[in-house]
């Protein structure tokens, strides 16, 4: 038996390096802004969801040097639940304007637990073909049945929903999507589960910071509240650039999570320094400053939209920081990513299985950190490699 796995691993690593989709971690020594040292030379990062550039900055630094309560005790439920960890959950419940807050280690872990908290075998599952891994993991692992609707399809989301027998439903969507970096339909997606009394959840984990009043995320950029929306993934590792995941919503239903889900019972508390920090972000990104923040990464935006659309590069329709550059074939798709670090810049090929066959890319990500000349620097890059569209 152990031969076999041995085997089987070996034979799926050769399967990958002959379709060119082994993945490589890169080592980073040091970051300075959206510059990256990798391996010895410095980079200009278009790769990274630091989209407001908050990782980097001071008071997030001095947050995790000031946190006064130490970490790695225990969980939640034992002795991990820190002051730094209640004020956290009561600032992000606050800025979401939902009543509880409930903090996990990670987005990924976060959208299992909940799932697999709310969700039994009889129930069903309804969700967007291009949810991230973690909400198509998290509804198979609760023994629930997982239907999937089309890409942004709402009468595909209604029927699948109107399918729904005696059991419980649940219509779960990314706000934005990671990869295609488009934006859910919630509105109707709201009206569909209104209509087949189906408890909505959006994923925010690409939209919180960047997306409607005081970057509240996509629900407050449709215009949607609480009854509408009644459960929502914030996650840190993006805009907030921190570390962690919480989950804000009906405080019945984070009760229920907190007292059963077990990718928060059964691990350990995040650093109380990283709670801190977290909450330092919020407070930026409630302000005048997150504004401006925002405002400077939408001028980013548009100015490489423009640039591409010029110069006639396939980009994918997306209106946020995520700016999918099609290519379509895996090797191609690494010759360029290749081609454009020769020249300084840092964009990720994303390739099957985390695309769909045939549409591998280039994942550019712009942050407000970006200035005017790095994104004319970047196109004038991209123009010397003539993408066909």
């Amino acid at each position: 038996m152990q031969r076999l796995l041995t085997r089987r691993c070996s034979e799926r690593g050769t399967q990958r390096d002959a379709a060119q989709r082994t993945r490589v971690r890169r080592i980073v020594t040091h970051r300075a802004g959206v510059h990256c040292e990798v391996d010895g030379r410095w980079l200009l990062n278009f790769c990274s969801n630091d989209y407001l550039g908050l990782s980097q900055h001071p008071a997030l630094l001095a947050a995790l040097h000031t946190a006064t309560s130490s970490g790695g005790i225990a969980s939640h439920l034992v002795c991990g639940q820190t002051a730094e960890h209640a004020a956290l959950e009561h600032a992000l419940a606050e800025w979401q304007q939902l009543p509880r807050a409930l903090l996990f280690g990670s987005g990924y872990v976060a959208n299992l637990a909940v799932l697999q908290a709310l969700l039994d075998t009889g129930d069903v599952c309804v969700q967007d073909k291009l949810n991230h891994a973690s909400l198509i993991d998290g509804a198979r692992l609760s023994g629930c049945a997982l239907k999937r609707y089309p890409h942004l399809d709402v009468e595909g989301a209604a029927r699948q929903l109107a399918t729904v027998g005696t059991g419980a439903a649940l219509l779960a969507t990314d706000g934005v999507f990671s990869m295609d970096g488009d934006v859910a339909p919630l509105r109707a997606l709201a009206t569909a589960a209104r209509q087949h009394d189906a408890l909505l959840y959006v994923d925010e984990a690409h939209a919180a910071g960047v997306l409607g009043e005081a970057g509240r995320g996509s629900t407050s950029a449709a215009d949607l509240g609480a009854a509408d929306v009644p459960l929502r993934l914030i996650t840190f590792g993006k805009a907030l650039g921190s570390v962690g995941a919480a989950v804000a919503g009906d405080a019945d239903v984070i009760e229920h999570l907190l007292q059963t889900a077990r990718g928060g019972i059964y691990t350990t508390a995040m650093l109380p320094a990283q709670a801190a920090a977290t909450q330092a972000a919020i407070a930026i990104v409630a302000s005048a400053e997150g504004t401006a923040l925002r405002q400077r990464l939408q001028e980013n935006i548009a100015q490489f939209r423009e640039g591409a659309l010029r110069l006639g590069l396939p980009l994918l329709p997306s209106t946020t920081a995520i700016q999918p550059l099609l290519v379509g074939d895996d090797g191609a798709a690494l010759a360029r990513s290749r081609a454009l670090e020769a020249q300084g810049h840092w964009v990720a090929a994303i390739r099957p299985p985390t695309v769909p066959e045939g549409s591998a890319r280039l994942r550019i990500t712009l942050s407000a950190l970006h200035t005017p000349q790095h994104i004319a620097g970047l196109l004038e890059a991209l123009a010397r490699q003539r993408i066909p569209a």
